[in-house]
């Protein structure tokens, strides 16, 4: 998914609506847009207990997210069915097929870096705002003051829509080849932390390397919601410029083996769970 709200790491989804909607997005994605689109309330509630997430939080997230236009509420006698709209449908189709293809390093590079030469006024905080964090979560990296670079060539549309929102009509988006100069190594080094990268990384893998929650819905909400923000600010460098061995790619696998060994039971814990029928 694409929504910037980024999620904490298991077991610590606090009571307020706000990481409750957070999480309310990886429930759309992981349960409900797999099994139809649509759930009742009481479904909603029961996984999000099971979570830690107060039920009045629950009911403030799904009020929000229908307010947004993500969800479509129908009232049924004294009960309310929550259905997926055509955009959330797309933007967790996207969303997951990002998440889930997502392997922390560029396995086919073919040595073009994109480029933006953007630059918001000082003055002008809201566009800069937008210009910073969504360009960071494109995985992109600043080289300089208004210079961005990144190694994936699938980034251009994105590009382009955060140049828009930010109002910056003059920005320049390039694709480019290295010719000479200093090494790659340092621009990489100063363009990306990561060592924080990879401590973010070593935490991923401490928590879900070892004991986890019997309950099948909880440890895949927890596994998906934790790694799905790795997509979004890992800029998937070439293996060139990480360290070996890479975190990331311990964590790409860890996530990869656990979901296939999880799926199928959260699934059919969801699908018989309350007021599904």
């Amino acid at each position: 998914m694409t929504d910037t709200e980024q999620p904490a790491l298991p077991r610590r989804h606090a009571a307020g609506a706000d990481s409750a909607r957070s999480v309310l997005f990886t429930v759309l994605g992981e349960l409900v847009l797999p099994t139809g689109g649509e759930a009742w309330t009481s479904a909603f509630i029961d996984v999000f207990g099971r979570l830690g997430v107060e039920e009045k939080a629950a009911r403030q997230a799904l009020m929000r997210t229908a307010a947004d236009g993500w969800l479509s509420p129908e009232r049924i006698g004294r009960r309310t069915r929550w259905r997926l709209t055509p955009a959330a449908e797309r933007l967790l189709r996207d969303g997951t097929e990002r998440i889930f293809g997502f392997t922390a390093a560029a396995a086919d590079w073919d040595g073009r870096w994109t480029v933006v030469i953007a630059r918001a006024p000082e003055t002008e905080r809201a566009a800069r705002h937008v210009l910073r964090t969504r360009l960071r979560w494109a995985g992109f990296g600043s080289v300089m003051p208004g210079v961005w670079v990144s190694p994936r060539s699938d980034r251009g549309g994105e590009v382009l829509q955060v140049l828009a929102e930010a109002g910056l009509p003059d920005g320049y988006l390039f694709t480019a080849e290295y010719q000479g100069g200093s090494a790659l190594a340092a621009m990489v080094g100063s363009a990306w932390d990561l060592d924080e990268l990879t401590r973010e990384y070593d935490e991923f893998i401490t928590a879900f390397g070892g004991d986890v929650t019997p309950d099948p819905l909880v440890r895949v909400i927890d596994l998906v919601h934790a790694w799905r923000r790795f997509p979004w600010v890992d800029p998937g460098l070439p293996a060139q410029f990480l360290p070996a061995p890479w975190a990331g790619a311990t964590a790409a696998a860890l996530f990869a083996r656990l979901h296939a060994e999880w799926a199928g039971a959260a699934l059919a814990a969801w699908s018989g769970g309350p007021a599904r029928t």
